[in-house]
C-alpha cells in the first residue's frame, strides 16, 4: 500500500467542502426520513455478566421497512474477555445452538458468522489453560494485563476472523472524514484508517460481524451546528436522517436494532449524538472518549478509547522519556481550570510544594513535555467531561498517570489492569495527595514506570497502523462487544 494513500492530510479534506455540498446531501437524507423509522422493544439489561440473545426474522429484501420487533431469551451468555467479573475465560456455558437451529436447513450468512464467533469463544476460554501463544511480534505478558493469555488469543481470532462493514452513504466533510489533528484526533484517524484497511474491512456485508457509522461528531459541529446557540437539533436530525437512510437501504439495521452496529466520537459531545435515535444510545455500541457511566456509558456494551492529541499529526518527537531514576519532580500539572475537579486541585496544590508543581499556565519559556519527562507521577484531573489528553501524553513520556475523576472507564479496561501502572485517585483525596504519592515505595514506583513503557504500545497512533497499537485495540475493544451476544434466526 503506498505511503501516500496514507497521508494525514487526506483527514482534512473537509477544508475543501462547501458547506453546500453538505446542504445537497442532507436533502434525499430528509426525504427518506419520512420512510423508515426505528422501532421496536429494547435489547436486554447489559452488565458485565448478563443473560441474553438476539433472535430475529430477517426483513425481506425488498422491504424498506424499518419496523422490526426483537424477541429476548436467556439462550446465551454475555462475554467478555480478561477482566474480573467481565472474563470470557471463566465461563463454563457451551455455544449449543437453539433447538430450532438443529433442524436441517441451509445455513445462511448470519449463521455461518456466528459459527465463527462461537468457535471464537471456545478459543478463548480454552487460552487461560494453555501454554503461552508465541507470536513474533509481541507476547502480552505482566501484571498490566488482567489475562495476558487471553488477550492474546482475542486479539489473533480478532487477526483473523473479524470483518466490518463500513456503510458507504454520507458525504465528506460530516462523513467518511474527521480530524486528525488536534485533542479530537482519534475520530479522524480512526475513520481513515478503517476506510483504508484491506484486512478488517469487508464490502460484502453478508461477512461483516458489525458495521460501522462513519460520521464525525466533530465536523457536525463544525458544519451542522450553529455556534453558542447549544441546538443540537440540527446533529440529531444528521443522524437521524442518516440512519434511516441505511435502514431503507439495507436490512442490517433493522434485523438487530443497531446492536452490531458501532459509532465513534472523541468530541465531549459524542453521548449527546448517540441520543438522536433510542436504539443507537441503548442497543449499539458506542465507542466514545467521553467514557462517563453517570452520564449512561456502559462498559459492558460501550467502549472507552484514549483522547489524543495529535498537535502535528504523528506521535514523532513525543514518545520517550528518562528513566525512573532521573525523574526529579514528584507529580506535576498544567492546564486549564474548567470543570469541578481541577480548581480543587489547583485551591490545594498550586504554588504551595515544590514536590508538587500544579500550574494553570506554565512560566515562558518553560516547556510541557520536558515537564512530563521530568516528572515521576503525572497528574490527569478530568475537565468539562471525564477524559483527557494527559492521561496518553504521561504513558508517552513514561510518566505514571495519576487519574484524577469520577464515574470515568479507562481506556481498554476490559483487558489492561490500570492499577498495575497507574494511580486512581477520587476527588476527595485530593489534599492527601503527596501522602499518597510519598507511600508508593520507590521498588513499587519502578515496577510501575517500567509497565508504562511496556503499554506504550497499545496507546500508539501509526500510519498505516501496527499490531496492538490504538487502532487495533479499539477494534479490538469493539471485538469483544459483538462477542457479547449471538444473534439467532427466529424460524
Amino acid at each position: 500500500m503506498g505511503s501516500s494513500r496514507w497521508n494525514w492530510w487526506a483527514c482534512w479534506g473537509s477544508e475543501v467542502f462547501s458547506k453546500m455540498k453538505l446542504l445537497l446531501f442532507l436533502v434525499p437524507l430528509v426525504l427518506v426520513a419520512g420512510f423508515a423509522s426505528v422501532k421496536g422493544p429494547s435489547l436486554c439489561r447489559w452488565g458485565f455478566i448478563a443473560d441474553c440473545s438476539i433472535s430475529f426474522t430477517p426483513l425481506p429484501a425488498s422491504s424498506n421497512s424499518s419496523s422490526q420487533t426483537l424477541h429476548q431469551s436467556n439462550e446465551t451468555k454475555v462475554f467478555n474477555v480478561s477482566k474480573p467479573g467481565f472474563n470470557l475465560a471463566a465461563a463454563n456455558e457451551s455455544d449449543e445452538s437453539h433447538p430450532r437451529q438443529k433442524q436441517k436447513r441451509k445455513l445462511s450468512f448470519l449463521d455461518r458468522n456466528e459459527v465463527v464467533l462461537a468457535q471464537a469463544r471456545a478459543a478463548i476460554r480454552e487460552a487461560k489453560n494453555e501454554n503461552q501463544t508465541q507470536d513474533s511480534d509481541y507476547v502480552p505478558i505482566g501484571p498490566m494485563y488482567w489475562n495476558a493469555k487471553t488477550f492474546h488469543r482475542s486479539y489473533l481470532e480478532m487477526e483473523k476472523q473479524f470483518k466490518v462493514f463500513v456503510y458507504e452513504e454520507g458525504e465528506t466533510p460530516v462523513f467518511h472524514n474527521g480530524p486528525c489533528k488536534s485533542i479530537y484526533s482519534m475520530e479522524g484517524n480512526f475513520i481513515h484508517a478503517i476506510e483504508m484497511n484491506d484486512h478488517f474491512r469487508t464490502k460484502d456485508p453478508k461477512k461483516a460481524h458489525v458495521f460501522f457509522l462513519p460520521f464525525s461528531v466533530v465536523m457536525m459541529v463544525r458544519f451542522v451546528y450553529q455556534r453558542d446557540s447549544r441546538d443540537f437539533g440540527p446533529i440529531r436530525k444528521t443522524v437521524i436522517d442518516y440512519i434511516n437512510l441505511i435502514a431503507a437501504r439495507y436490512s442490517y439495521w433493522n434485523r438487530s436494532l443497531g446492536a452490531d452496529h458501532f459509532m465513534l466520537a472523541c468530541h465531549d459531545w459524542g453521548p449527546e449524538a448517540s441520543l438522536s435515535l433510542p436504539y443507537l444510545h441503548k442497543n449499539s455500541i458506542r465507542v466514545l472518549c467521553n467514557a462517563n457511566t453517570s452520564e449512561g456509558f456502559k462498559p459492558a456494551k460501550d467502549v472507552s478509547f484514549p483522547e489524543i492529541n495529535l498537535q502535528t499529526g504523528s506521535i514523532n518527537g513525543f514518545i520517550g522519556g528518562p528513566s525512573a531514576s532521573k525523574r526529579s519532580i514528584l507529580a506535576f500539572f498544567a492546564g486549564g481550570v474548567h470543570g469541578p475537579i481541577r480548581p480543587i486541585l489547583l485551591e490545594h496544590w498550586e504554588n504551595k510544594d515544590e514536590d508538587i508543581q500544579v500550574h494553570k499556565y506554565l512560566p515562558k519559556g518553560v516547556s510541557y513535555y520536558d515537564k512530563l519527562r521530568n516528572s515521576k507521577f503525572c497528574l490527569c484531573p478530568s475537565g468539562y467531561e471525564v477524559a483527557s489528553p494527559r492521561v496518553v501524553e504521561a504513558i508517552y513520556t513514561g510518566c505514571v498517570p495519576v487519574l484524577i475523576s469520577e464515574h470515568y472507564v479507562p481506556p481498554f479496561s476490559d483487558v489492561l489492569n490500570w492499577k498495575s501502572f497507574s494511580v486512581e485517585l477520587s476527588v476527595k483525596d485530593i489534599p492527601n495527595l503527596k501522602d499518597i504519592l510519598m507511600s508508593i515505595s520507590p521498588r513499587q514506583y519502578i515496577r510501575m514506570q517500567r509497565r508504562v513503557i511496556q503499554i506504550q504500545r497499545h496507546f500508539e497512533v501509526h500510519s498505516p497502523p501496527k499490531r496492538f497499537d490504538v487502532f487495533h485495540m479499539i477494534l479490538h475493544s469493539v471485538w469483544l462487544r459483538r462477542l457479547n451476544f449471538r444473534m439467532t434466526l427466529n424460524l
